[in-house]
């Protein structure tokens, strides 16, 4: 089993939604899966359980988009690699849950080849620097992470997105995952220099890993 990785680049968030869904919607048992990544221009997006008011600043260099993913509200901007999972679970052969724990490792295991200790919260969906982790103090239980999945036909769409040197002070505007006063953090303020492209083939490749274990 193979799946199709395509590098998308900087597209606008709109189009790019757009067009997993009707991926998904004309798919069939045949079409092989895809994750595409990419970055998109800033853009704040609402997942089915948000709360508009979670947008506490909102500005107009900055849309809001509301979207079918689970989840509430979140950034995304140049800096923050996002990838798309386009998965049939049934030929997968696993559930939701599932998905959500492999998509969670696969950035825990990337963030550790940084040296950045991550961990999951089970009232928080993300991935988050964790206090075990000798980062900062400063930064223990940041949200480095975000995930929103999104399940039609059985099959998955949205997906991940991993803060490596993006617009902070974006996410400032928001109480990210609806919680107020929740740090956000990106790799490059926890000192790690690497490049986009490196830091994205890690992260594809754990999760390569976790979706076709060997």
């Amino acid at each position: 089993m193979t799946i199709l990785v395509k590098n998308l680049g900087l597209v606008e968030y709109a189009a790019t939604y757009e067009a997993m869904r009707a991926f998904t919607q004309e798919r069939n048992s045949q079409t092989p899966d895809e994750i595409w990544v990419l970055e998109h221009p800033p853009v704040f997006t609402l997942g089915l359980a948000g709360d508009a008011s979670n947008l506490h600043s909102p500005t107009n260099q900055i849309p809001m988009v509301q979207v079918d993913r689970g989840g509430e509200i979140t950034y995304h901007g140049p800096g923050q690699i996002v990838v798309y999972l386009l998965l049939d679970l049934r030929r997968l052969g696993i559930f939701v849950k599932e998905l959500v724990l492999r998509i969670e490792q696969s950035l825990i295991n990337t963030l550790s080849e940084y040296g950045i200790e991550a961990e999951r919260k089970i009232d928080a969906p993300g991935i988050y620097v964790s206090k075990q982790s000798g980062i900062s103090e400063k930064w223990h239980g940041a949200k480095i992470a975000a995930l929103g999945l999104k399940v039609s036909k059985s099959c998955s769409y949205h997906g991940l997105a991993l803060n490596v040197a993006t617009d902070l002070e974006a996410f400032g505007r928001i109480h990210p995952c609806g919680y107020e006063g929740l740090k956000t953090v990106d790799m490059q303020t926890l000192g790690i220099g690497d490049n986009m492209d490196s830091i994205s083939q890690k992260l594809i490749a754990h999760l390569q890993k976790q979706l076709i274990p060997s």
